[in-house]
């Protein structure tokens, strides 16, 4: 038996503090690994070695400052993650193993608004589907990250009421995806998602304190701080789009004035070129034709980048973060939208917040949400069952 303070205990403690940062980080060399878990080089290098001998992780050569190296990741048979994405439009799927390789991914429309039984069913069929394509084991499955846009309440797990999914408020995302393909589910908005996405594969990459801010029928933010997903006590922060800019403005669907929403999400915008460009346009043709120099796309395009840019700078005053990842169609208009963005936050935010932030586009685009999901399951999944898969029973006693 182990018991607290023993050392098969602390050696056990040691273990899981080593795949859990090779878990998150997707690979670290054994340096790396003593520098994020501040136990020993000789540590680390034994830990490693029984990982390696168990088959939990694999070690590559590699080099770092012009030396070699040794990298070490989990094994690509170690387990698999399925990662599951609920647009307004679509719906996206991908698998991955802990070693952060993307094995398969898939998208198909959906109208996610219509039914959430018909969503979850869609969900099913092109979970399956892959699985069954790409040849992986079932059982091999540990886990399932789950996207929605709309907000998660934190005690109970369901949708709250919202007028952006109508049809789903009070369904349980988690039970009900997790009863349909069983294995554990975990459930977020797509914001923390797009966030934990660009921070673990993309421009987020090597910072600790981010936003994301995504802008489509709604304004999101996901917020990570100090390397972890801030949600509040219930779950409802980042919520930047509801920030008022304009007490006598148009009538949020949150029931207040002037919101930051409604100077920038899609169904309060295009209707401003809808006498010019019909009634037909989409933010993604809106950045196209801007991009092609349409006067009036390019007019819309920078009002809103100021108009976030302002919620921005809020953001930099309250919790100073060192990057803002812009993710959605609208980061594709480049500098038109991110110029705009980082000239209100130089008006409007605490100097030394604004010369500390730097405003990227993000570098996922649409998959970002997709692989936050991935990220979510790597991020909450316990480390003691995987090492009871693959460490035989009596463990070596050394720290």
């Amino acid at each position: 038996m182990e018991t607290p303070g023993s050392q098969t205990s602390l050696h056990r403690a040691n273990l899981e503090r080593v795949v859990r940062a090779v878990r998150m980080a997707g690979s670290l060399t054994q340096a790396e690994i003593a520098r994020s878990t501040g136990l020993s080089a000789a540590t680390v290098s034994n830990i490693v070695r029984e990982l390696k001998d168990s088959g939990t992780v694999e070690v590559t050569p590699t080099s770092a400052g012009g030396r070699r190296a040794r990298s070490v990741s989990l094994s690509g048979d170690a387990g698999i993650v399925i990662g599951v994405d609920f647009g307004h439009t679509h719906l996206r799927v991908a698998i991955g193993n802990l070693a952060h390789q993307v094995l398969a991914e898939e998208s198909e429309p959906l109208d996610v608004d219509a039914s959430s039984a018909h969503g979850f069913g869609r969900a099913e069929q092109l979970v399956n589907r892959l699985v069954e394509t790409t040849g992986i084991s079932p059982g091999k499955v540990i886990g399932v990250g789950l996207g929605v846009p709309g907000p998660i309440d934190v005690e109970s797990g369901t949708l709250g009421s919202t007028s952006i999914l109508p049809g789903w408020t009070g369904i349980n995302p988690s039970q009900e995806l997790a009863g349909r393909l069983g294995v554990p589910v975990y459930v977020d908005n797509d914001a923390n998602l797009g966030a934990l996405g660009e921070l673990v594969w993309g421009a987020g990459r090597g910072v600790r304190d981010l936003a994301y801010i995504k802008v489509a029928s709604g304004v999101g933010a996901g917020l990570v701080i100090d390397g972890h997903i801030y949600r509040g006590p219930g779950g409802t922060a980042g919520e930047i789009g509801h920030i008022t800019l304009d007490e006598s403005g148009p009538v949020c669907r949150c029931g207040n004035r002037g919101c930051l929403e409604t100077f920038t999400a899609a169904r309060y915008v295009l209707p401003l070129l809808k006498p010019s460009h019909g009634a037909d346009l989409t933010m993604e043709r809106m950045v196209q034709l801007a991009r092609e120099g349409d006067p009036g796309c390019r007019r819309v395009i920078g009002d809103v980048g100021r108009h976030i840019g302002s919620g921005v700078a809020n953001l930099c005053n309250l919790l100073n973060p060192s990057r803002v990842v812009l993710g959605g169609s609208l980061a594709e208009a480049g500098e038109l939208v991110l110029g705009p963005i980082r000239d209100s936050v130089s008006r409007y935010a605490i100097p030394s917040a604004a010369r500390q932030l730097s405003v990227l586009p993000g570098a996922l685009g649409g998959r970002a949400e997709v692989l936050g999901a991935l990220a979510l399951v790597l991020s909450e999944m316990g480390d003691s069952s995987l090492l009871e898969s693959t460490l035989p029973a009596a463990a070596p006693a050394f720290t």
